[in-house]
């Protein structure tokens, strides 16, 4: 989970150590719960306020960079194969 927080003067950013002051919320890291809480307008109704397109575009950023890390390990496990030994029977 990664926190999101709405500071004093109103700016939104991500809050990675989940203790920077202010209105939070939290969003799981896979990809389907920020573009669903991008395109739902979910994290400015948590935290109560309006995303300024900066703010908007710094949670787009973040939310391409999970989808680029969340594909790259994708294809690393598509891509290893465990050396199994041949199974002999007894009989």
């Amino acid at each position: 989970m990664v926190r999101i927080v709405r500071g004093a003067d109103g700016s939104v950013t991500l809050d990675p150590t989940g203790k920077r002051p202010g209105r939070g919320t939290y969003v799981c890291l896979r990809t389907q719960c920020w573009t669903r809480a991008l395109r739902t307008g979910s994290f400015g109704r948590s935290l109560k306020t309006d995303l300024a397109p900066a703010d908007r575009a710094e949670l787009e950023r973040y939310a391409a960079q999970l989808r680029s890390s969340t594909e790259a390990a994708a294809a690393q496990h598509d891509s290893w194969r465990p050396e199994v030994a041949p199974v002999r029977g007894d009989g």
